[in-house]
């Protein structure tokens, strides 16, 4: 390590400090540990830079392990050590063409890995019994997560790409987004699903061996609300459709979006994105359609990755607007993604649902929490309020599986929340 810069030094050497604070079998360091060990090992002795989105997985299991504070506490360090350790990396001869080759292996994994999210969406679509669905929930989650990961990387090798390459022509440069970490991001559980390495560092990616084909199945019986992608309930209003203004907008956007990819400037598109997840729900399927048809079905995966992280409120409209449009699909893909936040926003958003009568809602945001994480965590929400969200935990349970129900009591009664 003493013939390396001395911020590449710096860093490695907070890094090594942070995992060593952090249990090597279980959260995220498990998973990159179990994917990826030589680059685990690259990173940990600053041969290699890991991407930030690693970085902050890292302090999510900090905060998990030892609470909020603690993992601001590092977090202000480890983003200004990243930074100086990227710097000096990209000074190094030959920068510009690694990271072209890098970028170019990241792009070919966000293509598959949205290949994969639609495929794995069809399956689930016709799963044939709810252990099947349960377990492609799993799948589907871990392919989420990779799409994100894949995107967050593209967007952060363009940005120090961007900061090698001198303009040219004068005018305000373009505006590159920072890798966005994954602040509501689920801690995972042990056994890992999917096959990118953890880093980026690997010249080819490896291919995971083909789904096992789900046979097909006739139409499931319909059960539960608009919220979960299923029947409209009477009595429920459906969400106000858009007007011209809207759909002028939303052409508009992606008409813009479009542009910015064909010219490479990844970042401002990123920034777009993340404007229109802010966008009243009733402009989500517009801008969907949309998207689908200028050939950007990866940027509609990236914009509902935005979605997800809304609070409660707009994320439950978000859902009902998708499953209303009949977009039942993206409906309960949005509603997985939107469980990856801590539990006392769950919690908080349990009561939102329950507080406004809107139980069979509750249930679909409860079940689609179960189907992702671990009984454990499930306890962690109960906890803020057991005489309300103990029941509606439980009954959310039995429409996930059998096991995951008992699983779940046993849980509740470990920590305390069940007698």
């Amino acid at each position: 390590m003493a013939q390396l810069p001395g911020a590449v030094v710096d860093f490695a050497r907070f890094l090594a400090g942070l995992t060593n604070r952090l249990d090597r079998r279980s959260g995220w360091l498990a998973v990159f540990l179990e994917r990826d060990p030589d680059g685990m090992r690259a990173c940990l002795a600053g041969s290699e830079l890991p991407p930030w989105d690693v970085v902050d997985a890292l302090l999510q299991d900090l905060a998990a392990d030892q609470g909020a504070a603690a993992a601001r506490t590092e977090a202000a360090t480890a983003r200004a050590l990243h930074a100086a350790a990227t710097a000096a990396h990209d000074a190094a001869p030959g920068a510009a063409a690694a990271l072209a080759g890098r970028l170019d292996v990241m792009l070919r994994e966000q293509r598959y890995a949205a290949e994969r999210l639609q495929e794995l969406t069809a399956h689930r679509a016709t799963a044939t019994t709810e252990e099947a669905a349960a377990a492609l929930d799993v799948d589907l989650a871990w392919a989420e997560d990779d799409h994100r990961r894949a995107t967050a990387r593209c967007a952060e090798l363009r940005a120090r790409a961007a900061a090698l390459t001198p303009p040219a022509a004068p005018g305000p440069a373009p505006r590159p987004a920072a890798p966005e970490p994954p602040a509501q991001q689920a801690r995972p559980k042990k056994r890992p699903r999917g096959g990118a390495r953890f880093a980026g560092i690997a010249e080819e990616a490896a291919e995971p061996p083909p789904l096992a084909p789900v046979a097909p199945a006739p139409a499931a019986a319909v059960r539960g609300a608009r919220f979960a992608g299923v029947a409209e309930q009477a009595g429920e209003p459906a969400p106000p459709a858009p007007g011209p203004e809207a759909a002028h907008a939303v052409g508009g956007a992606v008409a813009r979006l479009h542009a910015l990819r064909a010219q490479g400037r990844g970042g401002e598109a990123h920034v777009l994105l993340a404007e229109a997840a802010g966008w009243p729900a009733s402009r989500l399927p517009l801008l969907a359609a949309e998207l689908h048809r200028a050939g950007l079905e990866a940027d509609w995966a990236t914009l509902l990755w935005e979605v997800a992280a809304l609070p409660p409120a707009g994320l439950v409209a978000a859902a009902d607007a998708l499953a209303a449009a009949g977009r039942g699909a993206d409906a309960r893909q949005l509603l997985r993604q939107g469980v990856a936040r801590p539990a006392p926003e769950i919690a908080d958003a349990l009561h939102l649902l329950t507080g406004d009568g809107r139980d069979r809602q509750a249930r679909a945001l409860a079940g689609a929490y179960l189907a992702v994480r671990s009984p454990e965590d499930a306890a962690g929400v109960a906890r803020s309020d057991p005489d309300r969200l103990v029941p509606l935990l439980l009954d959310a349970a039995r429409s996930v599986s059998e096991e995951r129900h008992w699983d779940l009591v046993h849980a509740f009664r470990v920590a305390g929340v069940l007698a």
